[in-house]
């Protein structure tokens, strides 16, 4: 069974998809494009725990490069066996994917945090920066007519809920590539040590 060809295209779509979260968190610090609310801290505290950079992004990159050097596997072995190198290979795989699933894990918890709690923004008229949507746990994501209450930055509640939604779908599908891994992970380095047991 090849374990070690899985492992790798579970990498490489890790890698991917850890791309694709820390760009959508760099697009979080900076509403329509512009800087300024991030320079003058207005930004709303779900988006500066770097979810998307940090677990989504880094956390996974670690598990996708060992997924992807599965190939390299060709190791000395395990206590000084060489027989069990790639046995042990696919067992430290699963160790990686653990990694994996932390990264992932603390992306979703962060992102759904982030879309239950809703944007920080200035009202009108009062002009003072709030979270409006606070009290409705979530509630403000099927009452469009709301959004207009966020005045500034302009299109706040559709820039947070997109990015936020990506960086949720992107965090469920790197945990569930993880989970999957720590299987593929067991069982190659399982199979792996039985078959060197056969061969002697």
């Amino acid at each position: 069974m090849c374990f070690g060809a899985r492992a790798r295209c579970i990498g490489y779509k890790l890698l991917i998809l850890a791309l694709i979260s820390i760009i959508a968190n760099i697009l979080l610090y900076f509403p329509n494009g512009e800087t300024r609310y991030a320079s003058e801290h207005r930004l709303g505290r779900y988006v500066e725990c770097l979810h998307g950079i940090l677990g989504g992004g880094i956390l996974i990159l670690i598990p996708a490069a060992v997924f992807i050097g599965l190939h390299h596997d060709d190791c000395s072995g395990c206590f000084g066996h060489a027989d069990c190198g790639k046995s042990c290979a696919m067992l430290s795989s699963a160790l990686a994917a653990f990694i994996g699933l932390l990264g992932s894990g603390y992306c979703i918890t962060i992102s759904a945090l982030g879309l239950s709690h809703g944007p920080y923004c200035s009202t009108h008229p009062e002009r003072n920066w709030i979270y409006p949507f606070t009290q409705s746990s979530g509630g403000y994501l099927f009452e469009y007519s709301k959004w207009s209450e966020c005045q500034e930055p302009h299109n706040i509640v559709h820039w947070n809920v997109t990015l936020f939604s990506i960086l949720l779908v992107v965090g469920v599908i790197e945990f569930i590539l993880c989970f999957i891994q720590i299987i593929n992970g067991i069982l190659g380095g399982l199979c792996g040590l039985c078959c060197s047991h056969e061969e002697v």
